[in-house]
């Protein structure tokens, strides 16, 4: 650790502390990448309840990281896009819910693009006394805890550990752990048998370690490899097309793969429209809740899917994932670190764009469905193969 003097304001007392709030109100992803950092939270302040303060997006997450105690759920103003007309009732009120926890310290993690303050100022106003947060400008006394923004380009999960640790929390290994529970497994499983026309899925885990050894890859026992696509994303500028992805889907059932299908209840015509006219395909929108789904990802052989949170449970299980990734991000910040991946993604100059619809072609996820469906093929061949053979439109993309 480096010296007090180089520390992000006066030392904290972590370990004397009993009530710390994480305030990371973005998506599924966002919050599952946050994951090493409040183990790091945690193993500083091991006596204190830790609790995450989500979005409704992201909140379901929390299930999933065992280091969380509590959830404070909140849709928060500074996360609205211009023009939504947002109540001052409803940052009162959030300020009041802060202030009824109780908490002696908030931790604000953030992208390199986002400003703490907002959230800094309310936890003031609450009455929280340490409020530790990382920006690139100054703002003031919103922060008892400032640490300057590091190079734009550092991965989601480094950015948020360089914070702890100019806040005087010890490092841990970034790698990202989620624990999917008993019965999301057992749920998953059940799915899987149903469309397999009653054959077991294999036993997946449930026991918090990771991805469990059930999969049967091409073993002989009559298991038929299974395919997850999640064809949804927060935005339609992070969308993969679905005829494409339907294209997608019909390759894979070709070579010999099972195809599943997941979005929530909104992604309801992208999960339609992806499994249309595939033989076989399971479809399931607004079937999954985020247990579920991981569970699910934990259980099939590969997951293709955009830039979005099931890329980052795939990684966080060590399930091979083929990302689609729009060039609203730069890749070095989101791309899976702990699993097989493949990155697809086209250059462009508007990149990145942040943008929430492109008012282009979406050039940048110009990629054909037989490079998509190769990748896919090939990473799961690499963990248990080789058990399907290429349709021949494929076999010039390998």
């Amino acid at each position: 650790m480096e010296h007090p003097a180089a520390l992000a304001g006066p030392p904290v007392p972590w370990r004397e502390l009993a009530r710390v709030l994480v305030i990371r109100p973005d998506n599924l992803g966002d919050v599952v990448m946050a994951g090493p950092a409040l183990r790091a939270l945690r193993r500083a302040a091991p006596r204190a309840r830790l609790d995450l303060l989500a979005a409704p997006a992201g909140a379901a997450a929390a299930a999933l990281l065992p280091e969380v105690d509590g959830v404070l759920t909140a849709s928060v103003s500074w996360q609205k896009t211009g023009g939504q007309d947002v109540p001052v009732t409803d940052d009162l009120d959030l300020v009041e819910r802060i202030g009824w926890g109780g908490y002696e310290a908030a931790v604000i993690l953030t992208s390199f693009s986002q400003a703490p303050w907002p959230a800094a100022y309310l936890c003031r106003l609450a009455g929280v006394p340490v409020r530790v947060g990382m920006s690139k400008e100054f703002g003031g006394a919103g922060l008892t805890h400032w640490v300057p923004s590091p190079p734009d380009e550092i991965h989601q999960v480094d950015r948020a550990l360089h914070l702890l640790e100019r806040a005087g929390v010890p490092p841990v290994e970034g790698r990202l752990r989620v624990r999917v529970p008993a019965e999301a497994a057992r749920t998953a499983r059940r799915l899987l048998g149903a469309a397999a026309g009653g054959r077991s899925a294999g036993d997946g885990h449930g026991d918090g370690r990771g991805h469990g050894d059930g999969r049967g890859h091409g073993d002989g026992r009559g298991r038929r490899p299974c395919a997850l696509i999640l064809p949804g994303a927060s935005c339609s500028a992070r969308r993969y097309p679905a005829d494409r992805f339907a294209r997608v889907a019909g390759l894979l059932t070709a070579a010999g793969l099972r195809v599943v299908v997941a979005g929530t209840a909104r992604e309801r015509p992208l999960v339609e429209l992806t499994g249309a006219g595939v033989p076989g395909a399971l479809l399931l929108p607004g079937r999954l809740d985020v247990p579920v789904l991981a569970a699910l990802i934990d259980a099939v052989d590969v997951v293709v899917c955009n830039n979005s949170g099931g890329a980052h449970l795939a990684s966080a299980l060590g399930t091979p994932v083929v990302v689609l990734f729009a060039g609203t991000e730069q890749v070095e910040q989101y791309r899976p670190r702990f699993g097989p991946a493949s990155i697809l993604t086209v250059p462009t100059a508007c990149s990145p764009c942040r943008q929430f619809a492109c008012p282009f072609a979406l050039d940048c996820l110009d990629i054909p469905p037989e490079q998509v469906a190769a990748e896919a093929l090939r990473l799961a061949d690499e963990r248990g193969g080789p058990w399907w053979r290429a349709p021949a439109g494929m076999r010039d993309a390998q």
